[in-house]
């Protein structure tokens, strides 16, 4: 019995032992073996693509404000967006007409409405810092073919001054094409019903007919507002003003303008500054009251040498008519 007791104290001190070895801090060398941490793959670098360089945003302007009365914004006029048969005035090539749009882009030109400029100068109000109205007289169909799609691509917008009796005819817009540019942002105004001298031998009952049905024709036509007019050739007179007044346009314009200055005083006659075919780039920024950086101006080219239209004759060597007779051989 007493061997047992014993046996059974020694193993007791034994257990106590190891309890206390467990709860004690391991010593450097004898500690349980741990998990083995998993091994994370190195990563293998790959070149990352070059940035691509993205331009910075061009800053909106501040618009200031204009008016009331005297307030600067040159309004272009141009007829044909295409190339003349003829060598007319009325036709500003695409490529030139393309160069123009891209300064006034570059330039930090604005088109504005009509009804803009009109309460600039009768209230005052906020425009920006450049602003410009760009206008198409007559309803030619490449002003939709042509000048449209350019204008959209330097995000321009401008005024159709439409005669009625021309539209849907033979080179002349057509009233859908008309819709489609309005949706755009595009304005319509009234040139007329067919295009007369206003100034000439036009009786009353003509030029209410010109002037205020046209009004009325072409916004039953087009379904959008007509708001302003302008004179078919430029041409005003006192009583053709005040058929304008009558109809209820906002303004009329004139063809015959030198400034960019409009205001109170002619706001029935607003300065309209025709761009002929002859204009380059150069020659274009007279029209501008604001120029910018000269390094949009195109370079010049240099003039290439003309070729002559047909070879030279070369120089005329003569010859002997005939073959001469051998000198005869003296006689010895």
């Amino acid at each position: 019995m007493n061997r047992i007791l014993h046996w059974i104290t020694g193993v007791s001190f034994l257990l106590a032992g190891c309890s206390a070895t467990a709860l004690a801090a391991p010593a450097t060398g004898t500690s349980s073996p741990s998990a083995t941490p998993s091994v994370t793959p190195s990563i293998t670098p790959t070149s990352s693509p070059s940035p691509t360089s993205t331009p910075s945003p061009v800053p909106t302007p501040t618009w200031v404000v204009q008016g009331p009365d005297a307030v600067t914004v040159p309004i272009l006029l141009y007829h044909h967006i295409a190339l003349s048969p003829i060598g007319s005035r009325y036709y500003v090539s695409p490529d030139r007409f393309e160069e123009q749009m891209r300064l006034l882009r570059n330039w930090e030109y604005t088109p504005i409405t009509t009804s803009m400029l009109v309460e600039a100068i009768h209230e005052g109000r906020s425009l920006p810092p450049r602003p410009i109205l760009l206008t198409f007289d007559d309803g030619n169909e490449d002003n939709y073919t042509t000048a449209f799609p350019i204008m959209q691509k330097y995000g321009m917008t401008g005024v159709l001054y439409l005669t009625y009796n021309y539209l849907d005819g033979d080179g002349f817009i057509k009233p859908d094409q008309v819709r489609e540019m309005t949706a755009a942002g595009w304005e319509v105004g009234s040139h007329s019903i067919s295009h007369p001298d206003l100034t000439g031998d036009v009786s009353p009952g003509r030029l209410r007919s010109e002037i205020v049905d046209s009004r009325q024709k072409l916004e039953d036509l087009l379904g959008v507002p007509i708001l302003t007019f302008a004179y078919p050739f430029g041409d005003v007179g006192s009583a053709v003003v005040d058929y304008v007044k009558f109809a209820g346009y906002i303004a009329a314009v004139g063809a015959t303008g030198y400034t960019p200055n409009q205001g109170l005083g002619n706001l029935y006659n607003l300065q309209r500054e025709e761009i002929k075919g002859s204009e380059d780039a150069k020659t274009f920024i007279r029209f501008l009251p604001w120029h910018g950086d000269p390094i949009f101006l195109p370079t010049d080219t240099p003039t290439a040498t003309p070729k002559p239209s047909r070879t030279p004759v070369p120089t005329y060597t003569p010859y002997p008519s005939r073959t001469p007779k051998p000198s005869p051989t003296p006689v010895p």
